[in-house]
């Protein structure tokens, strides 16, 4: 009876044994994979910095850059018996660097969106993108101002939709459609399109840049396309993760 019990008992501590052992396996598994994860938002964000960094500069090279040579002929070989003309070119090419300076601003950071607060500042946005598409927003008037860096995140992520339609669809229009409740802030953004198949799209960083933006302010996202009738993604982001200013 002693040797059975002494078989039994050493039969439960070999299988609790061989279950710790697992347990801390998978542990280790999921720890790794964990690390393995980091490692590739990791790579992905400096990749995406490197991105950004050589379109700031390709800009500024060929934009601010060639501004500037051109302003520089003009200054070395002014007309003197035509000054009325010379003068209204300069002012012209003055202007436009300013405009470009200022796109490079907003694109490296909303420098005006604490100030103006998000609505107005989407407004402007609007206003800059009208000649190349019609965007329209739809905006709750209970809609309250909320922390920058949320803000911050809210209008890169309208930024980089209305950007990835301009770029690779079809469409002609964006609308942003912004709705506040008792949990959550929710976001619309849709265009008239050709759409994708985001399960088939290879999710270059446009789509990452969106998605991680989300991620950083504890928001979660579904994507609903159909191939010819547009993109659409719903956005919600709860309400207890905004701190009022």
């Amino acid at each position: 009876m002693v040797i059975v019990l002494i078989v039994i008992i050493s039969f439960i501590l070999l299988a609790y044994r061989n279950f710790i052992k697992r347990i801390i396996q998978e542990k280790d598994s999921q720890y790794q994979a964990e690390i393995e994860h980091q490692k590739e938002l990791t790579s992905e964000n400096i990749k995406g910095q490197e991105d950004e960094r050589k379109r700031i500069a390709i800009t500024v090279h060929d934009d601010i850059g060639n501004r500037l040579n051109i302003l520089s002929l003009w200054l070395n070989n002014l007309d003197a018996d035509n000054k009325e003309s010379s003068k209204k070119i300069i002012t012209s090419q003055i202007t436009e660097l300013i405009d470009s300076t200022r796109n490079i601003s907003h694109s490296l950071y909303p420098v005006n969106l604490e100030k103006l607060g998000l609505v107005l500042y989407l407004q402007e946005l609007v206003t800059n993108l009208s000649y190349r598409i019609n965007l329209s927003l739809h905006i709750d008037s209970r809609y309250k101002r909320k922390d920058i860096f949320t803000e911050v995140q809210i209008y890169r992520v309208i930024q980089e939709f209305t950007s990835n339609v301009i770029k690779h669809s079809t469409a002609d229009e964006v609308s942003v459609y912004i709705r506040k409740s008792s949990r959550y802030t929710t976001m619309i953004l849709t265009d008239n399109g050709q759409g994708f198949d985001y399960k088939m799209a290879n999710k270059g960083m446009g789509l990452k840049n969106i998605e991680s933006r989300i991620s950083s302010v504890k928001g979660f996202y579904k994507w609903k396309n159909k191939i010819g009738k547009g993109s659409r993604i719903i956005i919600n982001i709860p309400i207890s993760c905004w701190t009022k200013i």
